[in-house]
C-alpha cells in the first residue's frame, strides 16, 4: 500500500476530490458535536454516529460516497491511539473494497498525528501471500493508495520517516516468523542474517565446530538430532561511542520444534515454525537500528537450531555441560529453548560485558495460561530495567507484565545428579522456573527475560496486525533503545 501526504486545508476539501478516491473523515467526539457538514449530520441522524472510538460508517449521498470514522475523545489521542486509528481506517476501507482513500483529520499537531495514523495504517496493510497461487488475488490488500491530508506535508514526511523504517522492519520480522520450516532452517536463517551487512551491521556466524570449541554443549545438544547444522549468529551495530559497553539482546531461534524425543502432540504442531520468533525480534531490531542510524552500541546474539527426533537426538536423562561449566540434566527435550539460551546468554555476557541483557523467547505455554495473548511475561533481576520495559510497553502498545523470581523456584530445578535440570518439579510455575533457569547464566549483569509465547502469533487480527505473526517486541525494544540514545 502506498502512503501519500497531500496538502489540505480543512474538512471542506472532500468535495474537491476525484471520483476515484473515497474521502475518510476522521472525527473526534468534540468535532462531531460541532460539525455542520451535511455528511456528518447524515451519519448522526442515520447511524447514531457520535465519534466514539471504533465507530465507522459509509455515507452515501447523491453527490458523494465517503467514510466517517470515530476517533474518540481528543484527550485520549496519544501516539498509540492514533496508530490504532490508522490501522482501523485501513481495515475498514479494505473490507469495503475501496482501492483509494483520502484521510481528513484536523488536530492541533496535524503533521505528527497524521504520521502516527500512517504508521498504524501501514502495519495493518501487511500480508504474507507469497505461497498462494490460485487464491493470491483474493488475498491481496484491496486498498492500494492512502492519502493523508495535512497542512505541512514536508513536516509530516519527516515525522513519518523513522516510523516507515520501523514498519518495514516489522514486516521483515513478520516474514521471518511466517516462513515455513522447510524454507527457514538454521543455515538459511544465518544467510539471511548476513544480508544485514549492507546496512552496516557486523555479522559473525559460528558453526557447530566453533561452538564445540567454546564448550556450548547445552545449545548443541538441542540440535544434534537434526540434519541441519546449528548456528550462533552475532550481530553488532556500533553507533555509539567507541569502547562504550553495548546493550545486548539475545533471541531463541528454534526454527522448528517437534519436542525432540519428548515429542509434541500432532495437533497444531505446525505452529512450531514460530518458535524462532524471539530471534526474529533481535534480528529485526538490529536491522532497524542500523537503518535509522541509532546513536548507541548494540549487540544481538541468536541461537539457531532445529529440534528433531532421530537416532542422534538428545534423550531425556542426558546430562550436558554448558559453556559456563554448569551441568544440566535434560528431563524433557521439549524444554529446549532454555538450553539454547543458556549458552547464548553466557557467551554474550562474558564476551561483550554489556550494560544489560534482554532475551526474548517463545519459551513456555505456561505464560500463555497466565497472560493469554495480551501481555508478554517479564522476568528480571533489576527493578530499573523492568520499569523501563513496562513504560516502553505502554507507549508502544507491546505490553509486559512482571512475574516473580525467587530462591524457592531455584529449589524446583535442582537436580540429583547435575547442577540443575531443565524443567521444574510438578506442573506449577512453569514460566517462572524457566526464567529462574536462565538467571543462572547471566551472573550479576542486569538482565530481563521476555516470554513472548502468547503474543508472537495471534489466531485473529487486532488493531495493529492481521491474523498471524504480530512482530511483537520490535516497537517495544526500539522505544527502550531510544531512552539510552538520549
Amino acid at each position: 500500500m502506498k502512503i501519500n501526504f497531500s496538502k489540505s486545508g480543512d474538512f471542506s476539501a472532500p468535495k474537491n476530490l476525484t471520483s476515484n478516491s473515497v474521502a475518510v473523515l476522521v472525527l473526534t467526539q468534540e468535532q462531531v458535536k460541532k460539525s455542520t457538514l451535511k455528511q456528518v449530520k447524515f451519519a448522526k441522524e442515520n447511524f447514531d454516529f457520535d465519534g466514539k472510538n471504533g465507530q465507522a460508517h459509509m455515507v452515501v449521498l447523491a453527490d458523494q460516497i465517503l467514510a466517517v470514522i470515530g476517533a474518540g475523545a481528543e484527550k485520549d489521542l496519544n501516539e498509540l491511539q492514533l496508530q490504532k486509528l490508522g490501522s482501523r481506517v485501513v481495515a475498514f476501507l479494505n473490507a469495503a473494497k475501496i482501492k483509494d482513500g483520502s484521510v481528513f483529520f484536523e488536530t492541533k499537531n496535524s503533521a505528527k498525528d497524521l504520521a502516527n495514523i500512517a504508521f498504524g495504517a501501514v502495519l495493518q496493510s501487511y500480508r504474507f501471500n507469497k505461497y498462494f497461487e490460485n487464491k493470491k488475488k483474493e488475498k491481496e490488500l484491496r486498498i492500494q493508495v492512502l492519502s493523508l491530508m495535512v497542512t505541512d506535508v514536508s513536516k509530516a514526511e519527516k515525522e513519518f520517516a523513522p516510523l516507515k523504517i520501523l514498519a518495514e522492519n516489522t514486516f521483515f520480522l513478520r516474514d521471518l516468523v511466517s516462513e515455513p520450516a522447510n524454507i527457514l532452517h538454521p543455515e538459511k536463517y544465518a544467510e539471511i542474517c548476513k544480508t544485514l551487512k549492507k546496512d552496516g551491521v557486523e555479522v559473525q556466524v559460528l558453526g557447530e565446530a566453533e561452538m564445540k570449541k567454546l564448550g556450548m554443549g547445552s545449545l548443541l545438544g538441542v540440535g544434534q538430532g537434526s540434519e541441519k547444522e546449528s548456528q550462533l549468529v552475532v550481530l553488532k551495530w556500533n553507533g555509539g561511542k567507541k569502547g562504550e559497553a553495548p546493550l545486548a539482546f539475545v533471541g531463541k531461534g528454534v526454527t522448528f520444534d517437534t519436542g525432540g524425543i519428548s515429542i509434541k502432540p500432532a495437533n497444531n504442531m505446525e505452529d512450531m515454525k514460530t518458535d524462532m520468533a524471539g530471534s526474529a525480534v533481535v534480528v529485526g531490531l538490529l536491522r532497524n537500528l542500523a537503518q535509522r542510524k541509532a546513536k548507541v552500541n548494540v549487540v544481538g546474539v541468536v541461537g539457531l537450531v532445529e529440534n528433531m527426533p532421530s537416532g542422534t537426538a538428545q534423550r531425556p536423562g542426558d546430562v550436558v555441560r554448558s559453556m559456563s561449566g554448569q551441568t544440566i540434566e535434560v528431563i524433557n527435550t521439549d524444554a529446549e529453548g532454555r538450553l539454547v539460551l543458556a549458552d547464548a546468554l553466557h557467551y554474550t555476557n562474558t564476551k561483550f560485558k554489556p550494560k544489560f541483557i534482554i532475551d526474548l523467547a517463545t519459551l513456555t505455554g505456561a505464560i500463555t495460561v497466565a497472560l493469554a495473548d495480551v501481555y508478554a511475561g517479564l522476568f528480571s533481576n533489576d527493578d530499573d530495567l523492568s520499569k523501563k520495559l513496562e513504560s516502553c510497553g505502554i507507549s508502544s502498545g507491546e505490553r509486559v507484565w512482571r512475574m516473580p523470581l525467587g530462591e524457592e523456584y531455584d529449589d524446583m530445578i535442582n537436580s540429583d545428579i547435575a547442577d540443575m535440570k531443565n524443567v521444574g518439579a510438578g506442573r506449577g510455575a512453569g514460566a517462572t522456573t524457566a526464567a529462574q533457569f536462565l538467571k543462572r547464566f547471566v551472573g550479576e549483569t542486569k538482565w530481563a527475560h521476555l516470554d513472548i509465547a502468547g503474543v508472537a502469533w495471534k489466531g485473529k487480527g487486532d488493531a495493529m496486525a492481521v491474523k498471524g505473526a504480530t512482530g511483537y517486541g520490535l516497537r517495544l525494544l526500539n522505544e527502550l533503545v531510544k531512552t539510552y540514545e538520549k
